[in-house]
């Protein structure tokens, strides 16, 4: 196996980064990068644990992550499976990296930070959805804010319909429950229930 272990090595591959790919990353958030935040209604969360690393999705209405100021992004946590694997790495190691998505835009927006939890009564009531406050909102300290170029995003076709894959084609949640619970959990149930059970609990 030819491995790459310097980063000599890696630079003599792929070379340098050109001007634009240095320019861009600011340690503050401009309203150009604003703008891609108050759009998306999907961020990826990695964080980092004792256990290793984790990558979580965090989806609701479009601008859910709040620039409070150029500096500071807060972020509600709503109701899920209460496994909390971020929230407890950032406990443990507040560093976090988030990836923005904009539906229909192959631009994606990267930030790195420092983050804490908060349950403030006040800052969760003011991010409550159908009178429903978030059950905590990660505050993020930023310190490297860019954009990503597009390349990725047009290479997978991600916003092409026509490439859009039929769920059908895959593993419902709850076949892949009954085999890793051994066929303790009853999975055509677990579909079965899915919709209306999501439908009280999206908040």
């Amino acid at each position: 196996m030819h491995v790459i272990s310097t980063i000599e090595q890696l630079e003599a591959l792929y070379g340098l980064p050109g001007e634009a790919s240095l320019v861009k990353e600011l340690d503050r958030i401009i309203p150009e990068y604003a703008a891609f935040i108050e759009a998306s209604p999907f961020v990826g969360l990695a964080t980092a644990g004792p256990e290793g690393l984790d990558c979580s999705p965090r989806g609701d209405l479009a601008g859910f992550v709040r620039v409070h100021d150029d500096r500071t992004l807060m972020m509600p946590d709503r109701r899920g499976n209460n496994r909390a694997d971020s929230l407890k790495n950032i406990i443990r190691d507040p560093r976090v990296g988030l990836l923005f998505l904009v539906p229909g835009s192959g631009t994606t927006l990267r930030v790195n930070g420092r983050a804490r939890i908060s349950i403030d009564p006040e800052l969760c009531a003011s991010f409550a959805v159908e009178g429903k406050p978030a059950r905590s909102v990660t505050v993020v300290a930023v310190d490297s804010v860019y954009f990503q170029c597009a390349r990725a995003i047009h290479r997978s076709e991600l916003w092409n319909p026509a490439r859009h894959v039929d769920p059908k084609s895959l593993p419902t949640p709850g076949r892949i429950l009954a085999v890793t619970s051994r066929q303790s959990i009853d999975g055509e149930t677990y579909d079965r229930e899915w919709p209306e059970r999501a439908k009280k609990s999206m908040w």
